[in-house]
């Protein structure tokens, strides 16, 4: 390696370094709001079907957001809209917390969200644009720590602060790692040299696809309590299925540039990558509602300690991130995917068969070994997904696979709260409903290997430089 190149990859270092601590905040946030809602409720007055639209607004407005990326970045450059997103979210953090009921608090939540829904793919187009063609592999295993060691340890966090302070510091604990970022970013990331003012808006785009995954993540938010044939589930799926149809319609067939090109889908790796992710929903983001429910209604623990147990996942998600990273850079993503889908259903089969009365070495042993898995697979996908797009497609390439990560992400959450609720009810008893975890998990082995069918479009081998 040349000395030009160890600076280009120690400059590349840093700035992943700098875009992480932005998307920390996200990340965290999404994590310790849900063990605070309990108690939110009952110091506003609040009854359960309201508060939970504090996560709901949230979510709703991130996925409005996410479309809207790809133009903000042509428009106004990604360096700016990465720090406009900041911003954004750093004001809806402060409103969240000064909040007087619960209805300022979801509007804020709102606000919050559409910032929140633009730095995960801003942080992806500033991070791909800058490695200019180079393997990710590496890089992708710097950004991706985050994604895999917060929701591990967010739940504790949460659990801390409810239990020690007010829940307002649920929302002011991102302004401390926020005004970090912004500062950071200010002075290093690179000044934007490819924004194009004229660029054009696609408003019959958006007003088709925004409220098309603002409907699908309610519905399929609603529908692991609800059922998937519930009016208030079904309507919502049904509606957005309708709106995403009619983009791609029109997408297809419009001769300006979309919101989300789907031409980005011709490209063989791309498409494969987009798919795993999806299909991933069930093994990887579904089991994240498990784990935790399992240790609080089959053990009893409580939602701190519930967190400290899921810890070993966090330390597995560390161990095998550079080497990863290298192996992904040296062989290609197909052995590293296979290899992390055998350790993520390895550390996975003992939870099906755990039963009422687990070995909790075991279970600590397990998440260790489905962390490493999950992480490899997260590495390989994220550092591959962009192989051969040109620097123009790579806004709409990070908001298409964010878009794929959100949906796969909340059809397998619900799918398998939806097993988990038809299986408790045909086993009763404590007994019972350990069997029922066991079904479930069973599932998430099932989805695991259903993921790795789009894995036979990645290459088998690194494409050469």
């Amino acid at each position: 390696m040349t000395t030009t190149e160890v600076a280009d990859d120690r400059r590349l270092h840093r700035l992943a370094w700098v875009l992480i601590v932005g998307g920390i905040a996200p990340l965290l946030d999404t994590t310790i709001v849900n063990v605070a809602l309990d108690r939110i409720g009952r110091e506003l007055g609040a009854p359960v079907a309201t508060v939970q639209w504090i996560v709901a607004g949230y979510l709703l407005a991130f996925a409005v957001a996410i479309p809207l990326s790809g133009w903000l970045v042509a428009r106004y450059g990604a360096r700016r809209m990465w720090l406009a997103a900041l911003v954004v979210f750093l004001l809806g953090s402060i409103a969240a917390g000064l909040s007087w009921n619960v209805s300022s608090l979801i509007a804020f939540r709102v606000f919050q969200g559409l910032g929140g829904g633009l730095i995960q793919p801003l942080l992806t187009t500033l991070l791909v644009r800058a490695a200019g063609g180079r393997p990710l592999g590496t890089l992708m295993a710097t950004v991706s720590t985050p994604a895999v060691v917060v929701p591990i340890l967010g739940p504790v966090l949460g659990g801390l602060i409810v239990t020690g302070l007010n829940w307002r510091w649920v929302f002011f604990v991102n302004v401390p790692i926020v005004l970090v970022a912004i500062a950071l970013a200010a002075r290093a990331l690179p000044r934007d040299d490819a924004a194009r003012p004229g660029t054009h808006l696609d408003l019959a785009g958006l007003a088709l696809l925004s409220p098309a995954l603002a409907a699908l993540m309610y519905g399929l938010s609603t529908a692991g309590t609800q059922g998937f044939g519930a009016p208030r589930t079904l309507v919502p799926l049904v509606a957005g299925t309708a709106l995403l149809a009619g983009y791609l319609a029109y997408a297809l067939r419009g001769r300006r540039e979309p919101a989300i090109d789907l031409r980005l889908f011709r490209h063989r790796t791309f498409a494969g990558a987009a798919g795993l992710m999806f299909l991933a929903g069930v093994s990887m983001f579904g089991a994240m509602l498990l784990l935790p429910l399992y240790y609080q209604q089959i053990r009893g623990a409580s939602a701190l300690v519930a967190g400290l147990l899921l810890a070993p996942q966090g330390i597995g998600s560390l161990l095998p991130r550079r080497l990863a990273g290298r192996l992904v850079d040296r062989i290609g993503p197909r052995p590293i995917i296979l290899a992390g889908a055998a350790l993520t259903v390895a550390g996975t089969v003992p939870f099906a068969r755990a039963g009422a009365h687990p070995n909790p070495v075991l279970l600590g042993a397990a998440l260790v070994v489905r962390g490493a898995g999950l992480t490899s697979v997260t590495i390989a996908v994220m550092a591959t997904a962009f192989d051969g797009l040109g620097p123009a497609e790579v806004p709409h390439a990070s908001s298409a696979i964010r878009i794929v990560q959100q949906l796969g992400g909340s059809f397998g959450t619900a799918v398998l709260a939806a097993v988990l609720v038809h299986a408790a009810a045909g086993h009763p008893g404590t007994a019972g409903h350990a069997a029922a975890f066991g079904t479930t998990f069973w599932w998430t082995i099932g989805g695991t290997a259903l993921a790795l069918l789009p894995v036979l479009l990645l290459p088998s081998r690194r494409r050469p430089g």
